[in-house]
């Protein structure tokens, strides 16, 4: 199915239009499961990001379609560490800048960010100076 191989390829996400019809047909949960094992997130940590309570997320069989926002933000990540993953040169790398503490998030992660938008947007913004060698 086209959504888990966006979800577990390297390639660049399609055009924001098709985005949005990949979010409203939903990912499936499995999908889901699939980009955390990828990218080493606890059940904990992919159910805050999602914004979905942790027993909910336990809750869900692998064939459970997830509504357009939560679509969405698996998408989002899916984007983020794809990025990230081309700056660091590296997934593992990537990882764990993921994991690290930062003065520009006042010593949380970046991980730690991820369950609202502006989070998103705050560790993206950081990720383009990184990429650019801009620093402040």
């Amino acid at each position: 199915m086209i959504q888990e191989r966006i979800l577990t390829s390297n390639k660049e996400l399609a055009s924001p239009l098709e985005i949005i019809k990949l979010s409203r047909n939903g990912f499936p949960k499995e999908a889901a499961d699939i980009l955390s094992k990828r990218i080493d997130l606890t059940d904990k940590e992919m159910s805050k990001i999602l914004n979905v309570s942790e027993r909910t997320y336990h809750r869900y069989n692998s064939d459970t379609v997830f509504d357009t926002a939560t679509s969405e933000k698996l998408l989002q990540l899916t984007a983020l560490y794809t990025k990230g993953e081309d700056i660091f040169d590296s997934l593992g790398n990537f990882k764990i800048w993921m994991r690290h503490p930062h003065v520009l998030f006042e010593m949380k992660t970046p991980l730690e960010l991820l369950d609202t938008n502006t989070g998103f947007r705050l560790v993206e913004d950081e990720l383009g100076r990184i990429e650019y060698g801009v620093y402040i």
